[in-house]
């Protein structure tokens, strides 16, 4: 065992979504597993994580300023060395067997007594696949993926968060793109969801049960079909479940090393959950707020949906043993739709078979429910998209038509417009003294520090009373949030933060004045600073901006594609509402955030792909409600091939910065919640599509028959490879390596799901200039026995071709619109 001495460790990380911190990772050092080790670290280098997760022995270190470092921390590390006890996933795929079988492979490997070996054993995985999660050492962990009933043994991963208006707004969207010449009408995402009960359940940080948006007013007999419990535990009874919130689970922590106390409870401690939980089902509650602003209706967008919550995150992430099991239970539970607002970071992804999301959402899809995750919060870097697998619906994020505006009214009353929450008690006139944080250095700092108000940067004399203007650049060191905590506790009484692409997220301030503004309005602020002896300004408290414009927009932090693991597959799928989303939240809250005078609101704003993901979720569980015999392909299709590329100013959808987005940033396009309740067609994908994806993307016969149970005679094909993985039946093309001198063919089916047996549908292609499209035929006539039809498109080009290309394949019968986005590039990887 080693004991090291930390000399400096960051305490106040920057926010988890603003992940331009994390890609600065200047070195990895692995530890020797023979010896002590003193590990001193470097002056200007500082340790993010936090003590716990450096067991492992391994360190990320960053770049930061001395000024930064803060007090000595002992801990204790772990020798990486065969002996060495950790959490190992053993995955078994489609094996046959349950708990006793996993205690006898364990106890055949650790040649101990069955009842010694039990002990080692932390979750066993029985309903959806075969598996189970264990305390091993390396050796151990070796002999075991040695089995021929083994498809993969791999580390306990610690995966992390992707942390009313909303349904409003995509509702009106709706009507803004239904077509003209339909015979329906925009349908409220939840009119018929009464129809068939649906349950949603989801993989979070757990549930508060008191809160509104889980009461169960009007609500019937739980389904029959339901095989889940409300497990009880610290704060947490059976009787806090009811017809709504109809199921809770909890995991035990995965490591014995872990120096949390246990976490033994359904109750959501941190939030996420209880937000993400309303917002895919909530009841609706009327006059929600999150005090006084975005005042209305909160609702899930299946509010008629039950919910079964399943607790796999806690305060030290989430680790893959407790999502599989999460998996296993939902799929033995009975739900419909699966819906993950988690996932690896970027920088860490893993390959299908060791990748918990990945493994547990394609068993749960082999038993038709469908599993939507979030993107990721990366962006807007490309390649950043997580959750890539095929059978995984993904799902970025965007604004809606709601500002949270706190404007900035300098001297001779000219206004500037800010976004934050705060509620400010500085009076409207601008006679509040203004001073640059350049101008208020302290001895010991820069002047880049201090134009930057990082900590201990600022002189206390000169910034008392005044409200205070700041940099803050992507890649600050310093969240929002200590930037106010620095001027506020240095005697400043608000804060002008400068932030193009944060002024976009509104972050919640309580009662301090602070507000973020884009760099041209900064730049107006600094000239009047410096061509105005003194200077004075005011923060005007945060009001509510409906029907803003444009939205939706694409949000700087939602990751973006193309994957770099499936190329050819366009991740991520669909775009939903993920910013300044209102939903319920725990009834304990940082003291901070509250308004002076105010209890703890019910209702919380956050932003992230954790939220759009359970908007998707929401929808899928409704066209679920409306048709239960759907597959989770058809259901994805639905949602795909009814979206919508256009704003609330009629425009072509673009991103933070006002560029045309492409699929590359929101996948088909925006869900449209009632279009996607009549698709017309379908492009349902096969179990046998999925062999084939994953013959092609490298998995031999042997592997694939571990994982799922094949039909007879099933091999895969001598000329599988990557670029077959194109001719997926998927509602999005995607192809790579096209460089325009040899012509590409991809194949399509399309189902049709539509009222009328007796109809012809005919395609429009939209091509970039420069790439040639064919759609073979381009006229498909459905009958009564010829529900499925398949087309090819062949894409050439008479030039060469370099960068990607976009486009469109829309299929119509003058009723139904089914639109096909397509990504053509030259690029290899």
């Amino acid at each position: 065992m080693m004991v090291g001495h930390l000399t400096s460790l960051l305490k106040n990380p920057r926010s988890r979504h603003d992940h331009s911190f994390f890609r600065r990772c200047s070195l990895l050092v692995t530890l020797p597993s023979n010896q002590d080790a003193h590990i001193q670290i470097a002056p200007g280098t500082c340790c993010y994580e936090t003590v716990k997760s450096f067991r492992n022995c391994v360190f990320l270190l960053f770049y930061l300023h001395p000024n930064q470092l803060s007090t000595i921390h002992r801990f204790t590390l772990l020798a990486d060395g065969e002996d060495e006890k950790k959490v190992y996933i053993v995955y078994m795929g489609a094996a046959n067997g349950g708990r006793e079988d996993h205690v006898k492979l364990l106890a055949s490997v650790l040649k101990r007594e069955a009842k010694d070996a039990e002990k080692t054993l932390i979750h066993s995985y029985i309903h959806g696949f075969s598996g189970f999660a264990a305390h091993l050492s390396k050796k151990e962990a070796g002999a075991i993926a040695g089995n021929s009933d083994v498809v993969s043994v791999f580390v306990d991963p610690v995966l992390e968060l992707h942390t009313t208006r909303s349904w409003d707004f995509l509702q009106d969207q709706t009507a803004l793109e239904t077509n003209s010449n339909t015979s329906s009408t925009p349908t409220s995402p939840d009119s018929s969801a009464s129809r068939t009960d649906t349950i949603i359940g989801l993989l979070d940080t757990g549930v508060w049960p008191e809160s509104e948006s889980f009461n169960d007013k009007g609500m019937g007999a739980i389904p029959n079909r339901w095989k889940g419990i409300c497990m009880e535990g610290s704060n947490f009874t059976a009787s806090n479940c009811n017809k709504k919130l109809i199921g809770a689970r909890y995991y035990n922590v995965s490591s014995s090393e872990s120096e949390e106390e246990p976490d033994l409870t359904p109750r959501d401690s941190l939030g996420h959950g209880t937000h993400t939980a309303s917002t895919a089902g909530g009841s609706a509650v009327g006059d929600a707020s999150y005090y006084g602003l975005a005042k209305g209706t909160a609702k899930g967008g299946s509010p008629t949906s039950r919910i079964a919550m399943y607790k796999v995150c806690t305060s030290e992430g989430c680790s893959g043993s407790r999502i599989l099991a999460g998996f296993d239970d939902a799929i033995g539970d009975g739900v419909d739709v699966i819906s993950v607002s988690l996932g690896a970071s970027s920088l860490s992804r893993p390959d299908f078979d060791t990748d918990p999301i990945a493994i547990g959402a394609f068993h749960a899809v082999e038993k038709g429910i469908t599993v939507v995750c979030s993107a990721g919060n990366d962006g807007p870097e490309a390649g950043t998209v997580v959750n890539a697998a095929p059978w995984i619906f993904t799902v970025g994020a965007t604004t809606i038509d709601r500002n949270f505006e706190s404007d900035v009214v300098l001297g001779g009353n000219k206004v500037l417009k800010g976004e934050d929450i705060n509620f400010s008690s500085l009076g409207k006139s601008p006679v509040y003294p203004l001073i640059y944080g350049g101008s208020a250095k302290s001895n010991s700092s820069t002047v880049s520090d201090a134009s930057n108000c990082d900590m201990d940067a600022l002189d206390g004399k000169k910034i008392k009373g005044k409200i205070v203007v700041c940099q803050h650049p992507r890649d600050s060191t310093y969240s929002k949030r200590l930037k106010m905590k620095e001027v506020k506790g240095k005697g400043g009484i608000g804060l002008i933060l400068i932030d193009d692409l944060g002024k976009a997220v509104a972050s919640p301030f309580g009662g301090f004045p602070v507000t973020t503004i884009s760099s041209d309005e900064g730049g107006e602020i600094l000239s009047y600073i410096n061509s105005t002896r003194n200077p004075v300004a005011t923060i005007l408290p945060t009001v509510s901006v409906a029907n803003y414009k444009p939205a939706p927009t694409v949000t700087y932090f939602s990751s973006r594609g193309p994957s770099t693991q499936t190329r050819n597959i366009l991740k991520a799928n669909i775009a939903a509402p993920g910013v300044n989303i209102l939903a319920a939240w725990k009834s304990t809250y940082d003291a901070s955030e509250i308004p002076p005078g105010q209890n703890p609101s019910p209702f919380n704003l956050l932003s992230g792909t954790s939220m759009s993901c359970p908007h998707v979720s929401g929808v899928a569980a409704t066209i679920k409600a409306r048709n239960p015999t759907w597959s989770p392909s058809s259901i994805r299709s639905a949602i795909m091939t009814t979206a919508s590329q256009t704003n609330n100013e009629k425009a072509p959808l673009t991103d933070d910065k006002g560029s045309t987005a492409t699929p590359y940033d929101y996948g088909a396009g925006e869900v449209s919640p009632s279009g996607a309740f009549e698709p017309g067609l379908v492009y349902e994908t096969e179990k046998l599509d999925y062999f084939l994806f994953l013959c092609n993307y490298g998995y031999n016969t042997a592997t694939i028959k571990q994982i799922s149970t094949l039909p007879d005679g099933f091999e895969c094909p001598k000329e599988s490879g990557g670029d077959l993985i194109s001719n997926l039946n998927y509602p999005s093309i995607a192809i790579s390596k096209f460089d325009g001198k040899e012509s590409k063919k991809v194949s399509r089916t399309v189902t049709n799901v539509g009222a009328d047996d007796e109809t012809v549908y005919t395609a429009t292609i939209k091509s970039p200039h420069g790439l040639d499209v064919k759609v073979i035929p381009d006229r498909l006539q459905f009958t009564k026995n010829s529900k499925k039809l398949s087309y090819q498109v062949v894409f050439s080009s008479s030039s060469s071709v370099k960068g990607d290309l976009f486009g469109s394949i829309t299929w119509t019968d003058g009723k139904h619109r089914v639109r096909t986005p397509f990504a053509v590039t030259s690029d290899v990887s």
